[in-house]
Parts: structure tokens; sequence; C-alpha cells
């Protein structure tokens, strides 16, 4: 299928952000549902562009917020200074992705220039995040689709997994959201939630999976609708097939889902 990609620019509060849009070239200027995809701490990366062209693919209008574009993106949170860190990191056991000593321990046998530029983007992507933005910066993009009168449901990855859900928490005209191993919101967030959520997660990521029996029971308690699959095999980041993570049956099977959960909550 032929595509049509750009990258579209919106003013929020004075400042510019933007993100990647992908529709079928053949559905021309016909109203198109809005699936927003939302980024891993990657960024608007080829693997976040390419779920969004596979979104476009399957018939909808597909928008990539690039949640570090707002103003002007830092220095550190270039995607050719994250791509740095991903080689980076796949240098080291995974046990030292989430360890700073281990990390610091590789970064000391890098050239001290390198090193530096390693360092300042691990603490960029790692370090506190200002979730705040990122949501008004989510909105700003609901207000978008909502002007063409675009129904809009919410899909994200790992950390773009926890604002999809916490988005809905917030936004009600989002219709549905997904959340790929993220976590999720708090009990008194999600005790506004009007939209359907849907949670894919790997057996073997035991900091998130490990809470979901307990987040499906407080929805219930709430009366909300969540719907959960546990792909025993499959580990953190499992849909993301650039990476070594990558579980291609678990991948398979929520795709399918995912695109039943939208095509249902959309009827």
């Amino acid at each position: 299928m032929q595509l049509r990609t750009e990258w579209v620019d919106r003013q929020l509060n004075g400042r510019t952000m933007r993100g990647y849009l992908a529709r079928p070239r053949a559905a021309g200027t016909n109203l198109l549902p809005t699936v927003v995809v939302i980024q891993e701490i990657w960024g608007v990366d080829d693997h976040i562009q390419d779920m969004a062209n596979r979104f476009a693919m399957a018939g909808y209008q597909a928008l990539a917020p690039d949640l570090y574009s707002w103003g002007e993106t830092p220095p550190a949170l270039t995607q050719e200074r994250i791509q740095g860190v991903k080689k980076f990191l796949d240098t080291m056991p995974p046990q030292g992705w989430g360890d700073p000593a281990i990390r610091e321990e590789h970064i000391q046998r890098l050239p001290p220039e390198e090193g530096h530029r390693i360092r300042e983007t691990l603490g960029a992507l790692f370090g506190q995040r200002d979730t705040d933005s990122m949501i008004a910066q989510l909105k700003g993009w609901v207000d978008w689709a909502d002007s063409q009168s675009s129904p809009i449901v919410t899909v994200g990855y790992c950390m773009g997994g926890m604002l999809s859900f916490l988005l809905a928490t917030q936004e009600h005209r989002v219709r549905a959201a997904v959340c790929n191993y993220g976590r999720a919101p708090t009990e008194e967030q999600m005790a506004s939630i009007e939209a359907p959520v849907y949670g894919f997660y790997g057996g073997t990521d035991h900091a998130i999976t490990d809470a979901v029996p307990s987040v499906a029971e407080t929805m219930k308690k709430l009366g909300k609708t969540f719907h959960y699959k546990i792909y025993p095999q499959a580990g953190h980041a499992f849909f993301n097939d650039t990476r070594v993570s990558y579980n291609v049956d678990a991948a398979r099977h929520a795709w399918a889902e995912t695109l039943h959960f939208f095509a249902q909550t959309l009827d």
C-alpha cells in the first residue's frame, strides 16, 4: 500500500511541536479515525514511524507526536545521540540497563568525549520525566485530530504505554487506549477514565507485569473496562523488532488484538 507520510507542526502555548503523520494515499482527503501512536523513550525513531505506517496501512490516520520536540529538541535527545546510546547499551549485559553502576563502568571504557555524550543522553532519557509536559502535548494533538472531527484512539509502547493509559484518564475524547508494557495510573486517576483500555505485557517483565492483576482488580472495582494479555515467554518491549527483546509470537497476537479492539470500539 502506498502511504502519504509527512512531519507536521502545531503550535502549543507559543511553541512548536511536531509529529509524524501517515495516511493511506488512496484514502485521499477522506475522514479517517486517528490513532495516536505514543513513543518509547527512544523518541519517534524508525520503530515508532514503522508502527505509525502499519496503522496507516490498516486504514487509519496515524500520528506519532515527537514528545521531545516542543520548543526545541534538547541536544542530548536528538535521534543521532539516542541511536548512539542504543548501540552503547547493546554492548553490555541486560541487567546493566537498569543499573547505573554497571552503565558507568562501561562508560569509563569509552573515549572521554564519547563517554560524556553517552552519560548526558542517558541522564536525559532515564532521569526525571516531565510527564505533565508530555500529557499537555498529547492533549494538543487530540485537539488537532478533534478539529478534523476524527474519532481518536491511542496506543503506546513502554513510556508511551504509560502515557496512553494516563491520557485516557484526563481526555474523554479518547475512545479507546492500548497500553503496551507501560505502568498504570493511580487508582485516583483511573476513577475518571471513560474509555476501555487493553494492556499487553511480557511475562518476564516483572517490574511492570507483576502489578497487572492488581490494576485489573482496581479497574473492575471502579466499574471500568480493562482487558489484558500476558505473554509468558515475552519480556519488556516485545513489540520492538529493532531490539533483541522482540518476540514475534507475542507481537503478532498483540497486533491482531489491537486492531480488533480499535475496530470494535469505533464501530
